[in-house]
């Protein structure tokens, strides 16, 4: 067993993934010098490992670990896993090597653990839960994965005067050699079960597999443990009649433990209450969306579970923004938003359509959306042309590869914007970034709210939306926009 407090170097192989620097933020914070390695390509985690100070090199060089010498390599699941080169080395060297999930289970024993999994609203939820408790003065520690926590300090940390450790559980897999889902290596007092969806073809066969696999790690709950879970999602209902754990349920039906209700928005703030049959109680959020209220009801039920009244909850609730690349705003140029999403499962696209819309009532919904990876459109294909179809007009570019596959000639987004089309009368493909603003800037973009969509890319397109916005403003007899 690796004592992780006695270590003095770590080396990230693939340090740019979200989840992997956050783990170096955390490393950082028990007084470890971290270095890391990745592409050149730019990445929403630049920032955060700039302001860190992280030294990292821009390429997988096995000698770059003979002269770091460090005492843990950890490694993630893209580029090669335990196969890349640096990796090799660090073994050839007899240096301990660690998947990410295995590393962030090692923290997560240090402190009482709170896990967050589901198919979506796990990175909001737990963002959420660490701004009440850090709010809260319960110094947590935290992995978020994600750029940027506006409401904290970094999306990773070691606090060392708290006792909780709140982090995501993800199900996908370690690395192509070590298939377990990352979240084996957890070991929680509390699980949160945002939901539970078919979400990961390349791994998993069926929803089924997927259920068994959350049906297993849901297992590993102690007596004294808590199931926080979504009621109303289908599979996450088969999830529950499987497991004999202490639970809490929430959502819309009555038959939840928590019933959300009167949700309604009111000077650019979301209201809401939860109601157990013998009171209700009242909550605010700066953030739209009824997902948001569901992802808030989770937060608060493990920080009352953890000993926080309603009045920290909802203090730590109102202190909490967003995070980056989850419905944030990016612009607004006289009646137009430009808002980016990281939603790449259907489930997720239907729900920041629909947070739009309940946001933004009285404005047009333009969806630029870039699918991440070939097997998962493939196998939700339908689900994604049922999801986009809910916006106004949809631009569909070209799927974004994982560096975990190979490309498949037998899907595409030109044959997904044909069959929304049968459908829908705006709905257009484009294959990159210019045909993208080609087709924005021949759009009406009055009372419109742009969102940029998916877990690729397509947020870097930013600077290049904004001048099309401009320019659509000239042209329409602004001679100055105004931002």
């Amino acid at each position: 067993m690796i004592d992780i407090h006695s270590l003095k170097r770590v080396h990230f192989t693939g340090i740019k993934g979200v989840g992997m620097t956050a783990l170096a933020c955390i490393f950082q914070d028990c007084g470890c010098s971290v270095t890391g390695s990745d592409t050149s390509e730019s990445f929403i985690t630049d920032k955060i490992l700039g302001e860190k100070g992280i030294r990292i090199e821009n390429s997988f060089l096995p000698e770059t670990i003979a002269a770091v010498k460090p005492d843990l390599v950890i490694f993630t699941a893209a580029h090669g896993g335990e196969t890349n080169g640096e990796v090799q080395v660090a073994k050839s060297l007899g240096i301990p090597v660690l998947s990410q999930g295995e590393a962030l289970g090692l923290f997560q024993k240090t402190k009482t653990g709170i896990s967050i999994a589901g198919v979506g609203g796990k990175t909001t939820t737990t963002a959420m839960l660490a701004t009440i408790l850090d709010s809260a003065g319960m110094h947590p520690s935290y992995m978020i994965g994600v750029g940027e926590v506006p409401s904290l300090n970094a999306p990773g940390r070691y606090d060392h005067a708290g006792n909780v450790f709140v982090t995501e559980a993800d199900e996908y897999a370690c690395s192509p050699q070590n298939t377990r889902p990352k979240f084996y290596y957890q070991t929680p007092k509390v699980i949160v079960l945002t939901n539970v969806a078919f979400d990961h073809p390349d791994i998993y066969d069926s929803p089924e597999e997927t259920l068994k696999t959350f049906e297993a790690f849901i297992k590993k709950l102690p007596d004294d443990g808590l199931l926080i879970a979504n009621n109303d999602n289908p599979l996450s209902q088969l999830l529950l009649e499987r497991t004999t754990c202490n639970r809490l349920t929430y959502g819309a039906s009555e038959s939840a433990d928590w019933m959300i209700n009167r949700y309604t928005v009111f000077d650019e703030q979301a209201h809401f209450g939860i109601a157990n049959g013998q009171k209700e109680r009242v909550f605010r959020l700066n953030v739209p969306g009824r997902v948001n209220a569901y992802n808030a009801t989770a937060a608060a039920l493990a920080a009352e579970f953890l000993g926080l009244s309603d009045e920290d909850i909802q203090k730590g609730l109102l202190a909490f923004t967003g995070t980056k690349r989850r419905f944030e705003k990016i612009t607004q140029i006289n009646s137009t938003y430009l808002y980016d999403d990281y939603a790449h499962h259907p489930d997720e696209v239907k729900a920041t359509i629909e947070s739009a819309q309940n946001w933004f009532a009285d404005k047009r919904i333009i969806i630029i959306f870039q699918p991440h990876t070939y097997s998962r459109t493939k196998a939700l294909f339908s689900q994604f042309a049922t999801s986009l179809d809910l916006a106004d007009t949809v631009i569909l570019t070209d799927i974004y590869a994982s560096a975990r596959e190979k490309s498949d000639p037998t899907v595409s987004s030109q044959q997904l914007a044909e069959t929304i089309a049968k459908e829908h009368d705006h709905v257009y493909y484009c294959a990159g970034e210019g045909e993208v603003t080609k087709r924005l800037f021949s759009e009406n973009l009055t009372d419109t709210v742009i969102i940029t969509m998916g877990a690729g890319n397509v947020y870097t397109w930013h600077e290049e939306i904004i001048k099309t916005i401009n320019a659509f403003y000239v042209q329409s007899g602004f001679s100055q926009p105004h931002p």
